[in-house]
């Protein structure tokens, strides 16, 4: 479907926000790239609008296909109240992915992104027709109920230090790891036409209380249906501990993981030409 007049970008850096009407309110999202290969959608992770999405990972996806940077009502340019359900997410995402024409995608999701992905393909089957999840859990996932304490602590280490917070909770502090987050701040840094209105507090409390409320949840009892589903995930991840990525073999028994040695919660972003290689030939396979 033609993306409502709006010349599509070919960085992320160019892309201008569009807006789609859903049920009342406007849910904003960006466009790279082309082509006939099945539409990307991607959702990104908490406490975090559609500035967040780092060009190195999204730039190379788009080079074969549409990818669609969707955003959360409350969020950003999105109007309404903030959803605090990632159930209610997933709803707002499917009617905007309806809403865009779209009767079958990809999905790619970062942490809370990958919650929303899950919840998406449970709710509309036959939608999604691969997904990969990144440093993401499925319900009942270790070390959920504890992400505000560490989220928390991760902010106030950051005020004391004066790094962003998401070099210190998304990063290791190695080497390797403090490089890749300096970085990644860089190319967030980098100048762009239309930057949307700041995260508030009150997004990142309702969006904490989301994922708090999934990890209370049982683990998955029952497959969810897609073709193909892979998980990336650091071995250093402070957020979502690692052992989530073998806890989603619950819900997606045939799916592929990789483990990334020295890499925390941001590490799609902290080897992107090594990952987005991997993602592509995941999603033409």
């Amino acid at each position: 479907m033609a993306n409502h007049g709006v010349p599509t970008a070919q960085t992320a850096d160019r892309a201008a926000a569009q807006i789609i009407k859903v049920d009342g309110f406007e849910i904003a999202h960006r466009e790279l790239g082309g082509g006939t290969a099945t539409p990307l959608v991607a959702l990104i992770h908490l406490g975090a609008n559609l500035d967040a999405w780092d060009p190195q990972v999204v730039d190379p996806l788009a080079v074969d296909r549409r990818v669609i940077m969707l955003g959360y009502r409350g969020v950003g340019r999105s109007t309404g109240r903030v959803r605090d359900s990632l159930g209610d997410m997933a709803d707002d995402a499917i009617a905007a992915i309806r809403a865009l024409g779209l009767a079958r995608i990809d999905l790619l999701g970062l942490s809370m992104g990958g919650m929303v992905a899950q919840e998406i393909i449970a709710r509309a089957p036959g939608l999604v027709r691969r997904v990969v999840l990144a440093s993401t859990a499925p319900t009942g996932g270790p070390g959920l109920r504890r992400m505000t304490g560490v989220m928390l602590r991760g902010a106030a280490r950051g005020a004391l230090t004066g790094r962003p917070a998401t070099s210190l909770l998304f990063f290791t502090r190695s080497t390797a790891g403090r490089w890749s987050a300096a970085a990644y701040q860089a190319r967030l840094m980098r100048p762009r036409a239309d930057r949307e209105p700041a995260v508030s507090p009150g997004i990142i409390r309702a969006q904490l209380r989301a994922v708090a409320r999934r990890g209370a949840l049982p683990a998955p009892t029952a497959a969810l249906q897609v073709e193909r589903a892979l998980a990336i995930h650091g071995d250093a991840d402070v957020l979502v501990p690692v052992t989530n990525a073998g806890a989603l073999r619950a819900a997606f028994p045939g799916i592929e993981v990789v483990i990334v040695p020295d890499a925390g919660h941001g590490v799609v972003s902290q080897i992107p030409a090594t990952l987005t290689d991997r993602i592509r030939a995941f999603l033409r396979g």
